[in-house]
């Protein structure tokens, strides 16, 4: 089978590039945290359904209410650090391990 070359295609960078501007402008340092807020709520989501848990549940092992999780899984962008750390531990019996990403010019 003779494999054909699409030139139309944009790569996913180029796309975010012309959507939201290069890395570093604050158009798209915006879109970048809203990804990541997004990311780790579907990461707090799908670890808890592993564990079988409710949200209502989750929120009860770890000092929390069903609104709050609810909130978290659906637009983590105002989650508190500590808050976080209390739901990986106490609900979902893990640790949070952070790193940090450094652009420094040259």
């Amino acid at each position: 089978m003779k494999k054909t070359i699409n030139n139309n295609l944009t790569s996913f960078a180029d796309h975010l590039d012309d959507q939201y501007g290069k890395q570093g402008t604050e158009e798209r340092e915006r879109f970048e945290e809203g990804f990541d807020a997004f990311r780790l709520g579907v990461m707090l989501q799908e670890l808890r359904k592993e564990q079988g848990l409710t949200q209502g549940q989750l929120a009860e092992k770890c000092g929390t209410t069903k609104t709050y999780i609810s909130r978290i899984e659906n637009d983590a962008s105002d989650i508190r650090l500590s808050t976080l750390m209390r739901i990986i531990r106490e609900g979902l019996g893990g640790h949070l391990r952070l790193s940090v990403d450094m652009n420094i010019p040259s």
